[in-house]
This record gives C-alpha cells, structure tokens and sequence, in this order.
C-alpha cells in the first residue's frame, strides 16, 4: 500500500476519533495502534506499553509540573494581579494595551523554560483570567496566547535546539546565541500585529486606565518586584550553573509559595487548589504526550517520515525552493508528530540535502526551530492548540481559528530569516 493511501487512511482516523469525542491522548495513541496494526509487523500492545511508559518517566519531562504548578500559584494568589498591576501602566497607552502582557510573559518565561507547553499553560493560568476579567475579547486574547507561547522553542534556552545540536553536529552554544535575535523579533512581530488589531477594532478594546505621571508609573512598578525576583531566581539558578532547568522550576515553585505567603495571600485552601489544578493540567498535558510518543513511533515503523523526506531531497531544487518545500514538509509533519521527533526522524535525510545546498547549519537550526514552532499550533495536532483547548474549554477549531494570524506571522519571520540571514548568523559569528 503506498503513502498516500496510508496517510489519508490515518488521517481520516484522526478526525474520525476526534469528532467521535474521544479524548486527544487516546485518539492519538489510538491512530498509532491502527497504523502498527494495519501496516507494521511489530505488536502494537508491546510497543504501545514500551512507548507510554518511557514518555510518562522522562526526567526532562519533570520540569513541565512544576512550571504549571508555579502558574497555578501565581494564579490563585495576588502575585499575577501583581504583575499586572505594575505592567498597565507602561503598556495602557500602546494600541492593545494588556493583550501585550501575553507577549511579553510568554517572551519572559520562554528564556525560563524551554518549552513550549509550559509556557503557555504558565502564562496563560497567569493572563487569560485577568484579561478577561478587565472585558478583553477572547478570541484575541486566547490567539495571541497560542502564538506567543511557541516562543518557549526559540527563545534559549531550547530542548529542540538541543536535540539539533546533537543530531547535525552543530554547536548548542552557538544555537542558543543565535536564537536570541529571531526570538525577540518574533515577539515584536506579533506585539505589532497586536497593535495593528487594536486599531482596527478600537470598539472592542476596553478604555484605557487614567494617565499617571512618569513618577506615578513608577510607584505602581514596584507590583513588579516580586514577579521580577521570582524569574531572577530561577533564570539566574540555570545561568550560572546552580541548577538545570528541572531543578530550576522547582526553586520557582518554592519562590512563589515563599513571595505568596509573605504577601498574606497564600491558604491552605490556595495551596491545595493550586497543587489540584496543576495536577488535572499536567494529566491532560501528559496523556497527550504519551499518545504522541506512540504516534511517533508508529510512524517511524511505517516509514512516512523517511519516505516524505527521501521525496523532498530527490526534488533538485534551489535552495530558495527547497527551504519553501522543507517548510510544507515540516508543518505537513507537525500534524502528526511533536517538534523533537520531526527533528529527529528527519535529519539524517534532510541534512545531505541541506548541506549539498550550502545552507548554513546554524541558520537551518533556527529555520527549523521556527517551522517547529509554527507545526504547535497547526491543527489537528497542534500541540498549544490542546493544550488551550484544556485550559479554556474552548472547540480545537476555534481555538485553531483565532491563531491563524500568528502563524502567518511566523511564515513571514521564515522569508525574513531567508533575505536577512544575519538575524541568525551574526551574533554566533562574534562567538
């Protein structure tokens, strides 16, 4: 049976199970025992066992708690109205006002996780509750959430960025530095999108606070301090070698119980409430990762990934054409597998072809970063995209809808690193 019968076979299967109302995680693990079923000589049961298990015991993984239990106890405590007490006043009188709030966190906390899903369901326990709360329209505010939670793979430091390192032989350093640049121009061009919606839908943006003074701005700045010593404390915990990123989220659980208790707004009902909705977070978060784990295995025994990458170095395109091929490739990819096992599965293939090219490795790094973290919230297994689903409760189309925007916005960020290759290479150039 060739790829297109198999793929569409599987696809259909995904939308089957999920129309059906099947949970995310086992619909994906479900698709994966159907295509080792169907066209792998491997038991599905063994390896579905194997699979599951080795995702749900993954070290790296423990870091993810952690961080949306630190979320969960800004949340319930006066912490995140903190944050946003001292930030309204610098950023009322931009066009959108707090929806940058969203950018600006996710930018933050990215150069704290790593990941993508932590920072997401961090910021937003943080953000989507008060935004909300002061009348700012959910789709915006959700949309702008999705996009600027995927800074969390580009801003370092990165666990894809780590894992391509590894496999094309490339200098992790020199990877971290160079995302440093694309990851705030990233995050300017989505606050700039931002300010281009506000203007025009100035009816749907709730007025702006009364205008304070520079002395005035700077007084209610001070809400800011606990916020500001909590990510210190842990972005200065991983950059001086005190602790790695897991050891790194746990200082932030511990920073944040200590700043809520010493701000009176830490209960044994909050702490209690805080530890139960990370952990109904985490769940959800941890079944889809173990379904995807499977997905991805059962894909690597099929063979897709090999074959779609063998198809796309076979082509002899330019390399302008062939980095356009490789972005469909990948965001094509990204419905089906996460961002570490589309690098993984795929480099050995891709990189003769690249390097035949004469693309720089280092810039094809951050190429690839981008395009990953476009694939996060591309339906029907973008992986922010369920995870919001999670939080808000909201339809997965929708949700898919409202992000729209800022995933043309990371297709253009992909045209700006091909004619500006320097927003990549310069800085690891003066290393």
């Amino acid at each position: 049976m060739n790829d297109v019968v198999i793929t569409t076979l599987l696809i259909v299967s995904l939308f089957a199970l999920l129309a059906s109302g099947v949970w995310i995680g086992l619909t994906l693990a479900g698709v994966a025992w159907i295509g080792m079923q169907l066209f792998s000589s491997r038991p599905a049961g063994d390896a579905m066992a194997v699979t599951v298990w080795g995702s749900a015991s993954s070290w790296t993984l423990t870091a993810l708690p952690l961080f949306i239990w630190m979320g969960e106890i800004l949340f319930r405590t006066k912490l995140s109205e903190s944050m946003f007490r001292g930030l309204a006043p610098w950023v009322s009188r931009l066009p959108g006002r707090l929806l940058h709030t969203n950018v600006i966190g996710c930018t933050i906390f990215a150069a704290v996780s790593g990941s993508s899903a932590a920072t997401c369901a961090t910021i937003g326990k943080m953000t989507l509750p008060e935004l909300g709360r002061r009348g700012y329209p959910e789709d915006i505010t959700i949309g702008s959430l999705a996009g600027a939670g995927t800074l969390g793979l580009l801003i370092p430091p990165s666990i894809i960025m780590i894992v391509y390192g590894v496999t094309a032989d490339v200098s992790i350093a020199r990877l971290f530095v160079a995302g440093i640049l694309p990851g705030i121009l990233l995050a300017a061009l989505f606050s700039g999108y931002l300010g281009v919606w506000s203007a025009l839908n100035r009816g749907r943006v709730p007025p702006p606070d009364a205008p304070m003074s520079l002395r005035e701005r700077l007084h209610e700045s001070r809400h800011l301090i606990p916020v500001v010593l909590l990510i210190g404390a842990v972005l200065g915990s991983i950059y001086s070698g005190f602790a790695t990123a897991t050891e790194a989220a746990a200082v932030g659980v511990v920073g944040s119980l200590v700043l809520s208790a010493a701000q009176r707004s830490l209960s044994w009902a909050t702490f209690k409430e805080s530890l139960l909705g990370a952990t109904r977070l985490y769940c959800m978060i941890a079944l889809i990762l173990a379904g995807a784990a499977f997905l991805t295995l059962a894909m690597g025994y099929i063979g897709l990934p090999r074959h779609l990458a063998e198809f796309v170095s076979s082509l002899g395109l330019s390399p302008f054409m062939l980095v356009i091929a490789l972005s469909i490739f990948y965001i094509i990819l990204g419905c089906f597998l996460d961002g570490i096992s589309m690098v993984v599965l795929t480099m050995g293939v891709i990189l003769p072809t690249v390097t035949a090219a004469k693309i720089d490795l280092i810039w094809f790094g951050i190429f690839i970063v981008i395009v990953v973290e476009m694939a996060q919230i591309t339906p029907p297994v973008g992986f922010n995209l369920f995870v919001l689903q999670g939080m808000t409760g909201k339809e997965i189309t929708w949700i898919a809808r409202v992000t729209m925007p800022f995933f043309f916005l990371m297709c253009g960020m992909v045209l700006l690193l091909w004619w500006f290759p320097g927003i990549a290479v310069w800085l690891p150039s003066k290393m």
